[in-house]
């Protein structure tokens, strides 16, 4: 019985024995689960979804061109367009003088203008000729050729975005036919960050001198893409992550209220008189409108569009 009493000790004495060591189950217990993952890896998250719309769209896209096509080329006459032109930095790339010209200031101080460029050639010539050109216009003497305005393409817009770690801020313009409405427009999304604006191939402004003359010089550094149907350009982008959203007097938002204009998103502005076309408005995401406490019926394009860029602008801040 003595020798069942010691090896019954025995067995109590092995299980304390066998309690020394964990495994180190405890230690990776303690461990816990790592740092917090970064945003863009975490499903669900807005930087997530905003990093894997960049990479479909690295994996997809061609580099950044201007590829949108040319417009036409233009002729600025008489005295006083042709040297405002010049005064306002619109592409140029010949100054005509006609022969025998009365030297007057505003003659002077356009070729002076020209002359600074540097890249603009003068040449004189004579009055019938210059008839000819202009098509009878009254030139006073003075003529300039604006050369055909280069295009990007609508994709090209984002694509630069994304490459800058931004979230794309994009103008469409629908029904806009006033060239210094699209000016205008050009140097808001200068002014607030934005990426470019898109204009439809057809029944639309275009890059005119006019349009230049009201951008204030932006125009150079603000890509305006053409569209060949906007329609199909704005699904395009909601493929691609952006939240296409419509100005309009009957939107069930107000703009102060809309969180999508802190991530990617394409602001389409209509007509003053019409808005936006049937199919553009079926085809935005959020239709929002611009609360007008003194009682206007409407805003132009290019104050619209600034109002609701300074609120996407703040957001993003």
């Amino acid at each position: 019985m003595a020798g069942n009493s010691q090896r019954r000790g025995r067995r109590t004495s092995n299980k304390k024995g066998a309690t020394v060591g964990s495994g180190g189950k405890r230690r990776r217990a303690l461990e816990g689960k790592g740092p917090t993952p970064k945003a863009e890896n975490r499903k669900g998250h807005k930087a997530y979804r905003v990093s894997n719309a960049m990479a479909r769209n690295a994996a997809k896209r061609k580099p950044v061109a201007r590829r949108g096509g040319k417009g036409q080329a233009e002729m600025v006459v008489g005295r006083n367009p042709v040297f405002e032109a010049l005064r306002d930095g619109v592409p140029a790339t010949t100054l005509y003088v006609q022969q025998f010209i009365d030297n007057d200031e505003r003659v002077r101080e356009a070729l002076n203008l020209a002359t600074g460029r540097g890249n603009i050639n003068i040449m004189e010539a004579p009055r019938p000729e210059l008839d000819r050109m202009t098509n009878g216009l009254n030139h006073q003497g003075l003529v300039l050729q604006v050369p055909p305005y280069e295009y990007a393409h609508p994709e090209d817009l984002a694509a630069h975005a994304y490459d800058e770690h931004e979230d794309p801020l994009i103008v469409a313009l629908d029904g806009v036919t006033d060239p210094r409405n699209l000016g205008a427009v050009v140097r808001s999304v200068s002014a607030f960050g934005g990426h470019g604006v898109v204009v439809p191939e057809r029944r639309a402004a275009g890059m005119t001198a006019g349009a230049w003359k009201t951008s204030a010089g932006t125009a150079a550094r603000t890509p305006v893409a053409r569209a060949t149907n906007l329609t199909r350009c704005l699904q395009e982008y909601q493929k691609a992550g952006l939240t296409v959203v419509g100005l309009s007097a009957d939107g069930d938002t107000e703009v102060h209220e809309l969180e999508a204009l802190e991530g990617p998103v394409v602001i389409v502005v209509g007509s003053e008189g019409k808005g936006l076309s049937r199919l553009v408005g079926e085809t935005c995401d959020f239709l929002v409108r611009i609360p007008m406490p003194g009682g206007a019926e409407s805003l132009n394009a290019g104050v619209a569009a600034g109002v609701v860029l300074y609120e996407a602008a703040r957001r993003r801040m």
